[in-house]
């Protein structure tokens, strides 16, 4: 067998955040994405894949109410500040704002037309709003609650709106009312406690009201009337109505068919109820039947008691055949769907996205295949998401407390197995397959900490606790297709340290077993007997993970102490030590048949190594808190890590996409270049340029304008290059201008550029080139040094030109081409008499006369001088 090649980069394929926190929510008219509110955050998720397409940062206002335009286009959204925003979808822009209740927004509704919105707030009132003007159309005052749910009618020539409140009443108004007494058509007051819903049939007669009275009551919309109320014995918080021509419906009329015993199509309204009991409910308002209840709840419950039970929030029936979706107090979406089998069709629950996962303790794929992700959160259950999609297959639900640890392995009848150690000091050994638990085993005294499965043979698996003790449960012999679990028996036990056990690990030949404590040392047994080997001792503080050599006869171990060692089994002693972490190391596990290993910890990053070299390859930081988790797929060697922040990321070896991409870019690169010497060769500087800037040469760019500038029209040239340039380009335009600029060779060629860049562009435009203040200033001193030099230059020019006139070296300009400045040529003349006076004054009158001559001699040597080089030219 090949040796692999060794992993050098891997990249964040996927990640699986908190998109949910509770609190308001809404469905897009095609059911293709979810607006969630996650604390101050807007999410707008993928209804699919539980990925977030982009978020909409609040102003750190808790979200009350959300609603949707029509047409999906538009966010309305409410909070504590009482601020009503308007958010643009493709944009992510609020584009309007206004405030308008004394109290935050409950409850939002936007009429089918687009153009009005209503709001029910805390203050008791009811609000209408113009959206695209943003003041205020209808103020309804009448309630003597918090108004909850507000609702337009959706027949468009029906102007009516219709709100629940937390004073046990349902009002309907009237938005063509003028006067203000008859405003509210009717008072619906036949609950005794807040309503929590309201829904509208699909032919807008009947009006459903669903409270905490636990009743739904059923009103006919013509008169107002109360036609039935049914009662359904538990606290009710959403209600829903079926729609006809979607499975929902041929569902419920099969279901009404087994039920009903004369025929009244006109008085029946099919509808859906949940509540706290965490199932889902179908009735017929006539004769107030329930048509279908759920046998048991998806909801999985800890225990009996009041305050742990998690029921349904809120509901949604989505468009077309995807399903009916509730909201759990857990903040959890599941979306049930009818699956039509050959005897009868059936309710199921087709998906589950999980808003919100908690602190991840441990992670573990599943299957030979490895399509499946077991998760362990601070929660009784195993959470088991699907690789592809994210979401949320099933789960494990039997602990009582909450789950601390897990292993998978495949058995030799095909079945994935998962054992689970809790906080209930249990373990639990669950059949994947078949979503059952077959056994639970007691005996520990401490929370079980680590579990591990036997590598070789599925016949065992060993557990460590928080009581000290290694134990080694027997397995043989189990039913896996066993409906009731059975009580698992323990081979061997043994009081393996002074403190807690973190971590437990199996050789690949099932010989031996390692575990990792608080007492700072890592012990090897042997086994079955659990019989003392070696310790290793070496670390400063507690040992978090511990794990065998896939090839060699060495274990690694990770700890607190901020480092990851290697030990040899044969003596205890530590081969390599591994430094890079700033803070706990918590996991670590091999790779690329033990050549490379990964690790994570406390400080938020992963990192590759290479074992042979002890070299740190790649480091990642896509946690914000600790990495408490890490899982190695064995077959692909994908990465899963998940820690406090809730987030699980799955990494995917891009060594050889990344070669790839390289090997692209630089075959590009060179295209690029040879199509640029084309252009040079062809004198197209335009295109040139443009191409010296893609390919981020700054030389060649100077090479070019240098160019440019020794060529006659050298003006329009380099204007017409500019023009072609963008908004980056230009930045990278003033960055090389910055460069040259300090230059005294390319200096010049800088100030000529600059000169037409500053022509050619507006200042509104320079303003928008980004960083352009910290360019400027980099500019700025340099030009004036340029430009003061420039200025003495030409001063000092005019002093030459008038010496060397005089002296006739250059003949004189002629006043018709090039008039002389009489004003200059008079203050030099002053200038060189008060200079001679106040020499004959020093100098004495027996050397003036010489002197004179002297002045005289060097005259006419100059002249002649002169004389000869012109003759010469």
């Amino acid at each position: 067998m090949a040796p692999q090649s060794l992993k050098k980069n891997y990249r964040c394929s996927r990640s699986l955040k908190q998109f949910y926190g509770g609190g308001p929510f809404v469905v897009s008219s095609d059911g293709s994405f979810i607006v969630c509110a996650c604390g101050d955050a807007i999410n707008i998720v993928d209804a699919s894949d539980s990925s977030v397409k982009s978020t909409i940062e609040g102003e750190s206002d808790a979200l009350t109410a959300l609603a949707l335009s029509p047409d999906d286009k538009l966010l309305f959204s409410a909070g504590h500040s009482r601020q009503i925003r308007v958010w643009d979808l493709e944009t992510s822009k609020c584009i309007r704002t206004w405030k308008g209740h004394e109290g935050p927004v409950m409850g939002m509704a936007c009429h089918a037309s687009g153009g009005l919105l209503a709001t029910a707030g805390s203050d008791r009132k009811v609000l209408v709003w113009d959206v695209d003007g943003g003041f205020c159309t209808h103020y309804f005052k009448g309630h003597k609650g918090v108004v909850s749910s507000v609702l337009f009618h959706p027949d468009l020539n029906k102007n009516v709106l219709i709100s629940g409140s937390d004073d046990a009443t349902v009002r309907v108004w009237d938005l063509m009312a003028k006067n203000t007494e008859k405003k509210c058509l009717a008072i619906l007051d036949k609950h005794f406690s807040a309503v929590s819903s309201i829904a509208l049939s699909e032919d807008g007669l009947t009006l459903l009201s669903a409270g905490r009275d636990k009743v739904v009551n059923v009103w006919d919309l013509q008169d107002y009337s109360c036609k039935t109320t049914v009662a359904t014995y538990e606290v009710l918080e959403a209600v829903t109505t079926v729609s006809s021509g979607s499975p929902f419906a041929s569902f419920v009329a099969s279901l009404d068919q087994k039920s009903k015993k004369k025929k009244t199509p006109s008085q029946e309204t099919y509808f859906i109820t949940l509540g706290e009991r965490g199932v889902v409910r179908i009735w017929k308002s006539e004769g107030s039947v329930c048509l279908y209840e759920q046998k048991s709840s998806d909801i999985t419950v800890s225990s009996d008691d009041e305050e742990s039970k998690r029921g349904f929030t809120a509901a949604a029936m989505l468009p077309s055949d995807l399903g009916l979706l509730c909201v759990t107090a857990d903040q959890q979406f599941f979306v049930y769907s009818v699956v039509e089998n050959v005897e009868e069709s059936e309710l199921v629950l087709s998906k589950r996205l999980v808003g919100y996962n908690e602190e991840i303790s441990d992670m573990k794929f599943l299957g030979d295949e490895e399509q499946f992700l077991a998760v362990a959160t601070n929660l009784e259950e195993v959470r088991v998401y699907d690789v592809a999609t994210m979401s949320c297959s099933y789960v494990l639900a039997g602990h009582k407390e909450v789950v601390l640890s897990l292993d998978t392995c495949v058995s030799s009848s095909g079945n994935v197995l998962v054992v689970t150690g809790s906080k209930d000091k249990t373990v639990r050994l669950w059949n994947a397959t078949s979503q059952s638990c077959i056994g639970v085993g007691t005996g520990h005294n401490g929370d079980v900490l680590a579990v591990a499965f036997a590598k070789k043979s599925v016949s065992f698996f060993v557990s460590g606790s928080g009581d000290r003790t290694l134990k080694v449960w027997s397995i043989d012999g189990i039913s896996e297709d066993s409906e009731e679990p059975i009580n698992l028996k323990t081979r061997s036990v043994v009081a393996a340290h002074d403190k807690d056990i973190n971590s437990v690990a199996i050789a690949r030949n099932d010989s031996l077993v390692c575990t990792g404590s608080e007492d700072r040392t890592a012990s090897i047994w042997r086994l079955p007997d659990l019989v003392h080997v070696v310790t290793l001792k070496g670390h400063k503080r507690r040992i978090f993970s511990v794990e065998f050599s896939p090839v060699d006869q060495c274990v690694m171990t990770a700890s607190g102490d901020k480092t990851v060692k290697i030990w040899a089994i044969s003596d205890g002693s530590c081969l390599k030590t591994f430094e890079g972490h700033t803070s706990s190391v918590l996991r670590a596990s091999f790779i690329t048949d033990g050549t490379q290993f990964v690790s994570c910890g406390a400080d938020g990053l992963l990192k590759l190594w290479n074992v042979n070299t002890s070299e740190c390859i790649a480091t990642y930081d896509q946690h914000e808190d600790k990495v408490w988790s890490l899982a190695v797929g064995k077959k692909t060697e994908m990465v899963a890590t998940g820690g406090g922040d809730a987030v699980i990321n799955l990494w995917h070896d891009s060594t050889a996409s990344d070669k790839e991409d390289e090997f692209r870019k630089e075959e590009e690169t060179i295209l690029r270049g040879q199509e640029l010497e084309n252009a040079v060769l062809d004198a197209e500087y335009t295109k040139a340029i443009r191409l010296a800037f893609e390919l981020r040469r700054p030389h060649k760019v100077y090479e070019l304008f240098a160019g440019l500038c020794k060529k006659r029209e050298s003006d329009e040239q380099i204007v017409k290059a500019l023009q072609g340039l963008e908004k980056e380009e230009f930045r990278l335009l003033f960055e090389y201008l910055r460069e040259w600029n300090t230059r005294p060779n390319r200096c010049h060629i800088a100030q000529f550029v600059l000169y037409q860049t500053f022509n050619i562009l507006p200042p509104t435009e320079i303003v928008q080139v980004k960083g352009i203040g910290e360019l400027l200033e980099g500019l700025i001193p340099y030009s004036q040094r340029h430009f003061n030099r420039m200025d003495r230059f030409v001063r000092s020019s005019f002093l030459l030109d008038y010496t060397l006139g005089e002296m006739s070296v250059i003949d004189p300009e002629s006043e018709t081409e090039y008039p002389k400045d009489k004003k200059i040529e008079e203050e030099i003349i002053a200038s060189v008499s008060l200079i001679e006076q106040e020499t004959d004054q020093k100098t004495p009158s027996r050397k003036r006369k010489s002197q004179k001559s002297k002045d005289r001699s060097n005259k006419k040597r100059l002249v002649a001088e002169a004389q000869g080089n012109v003759i010469a030219v």
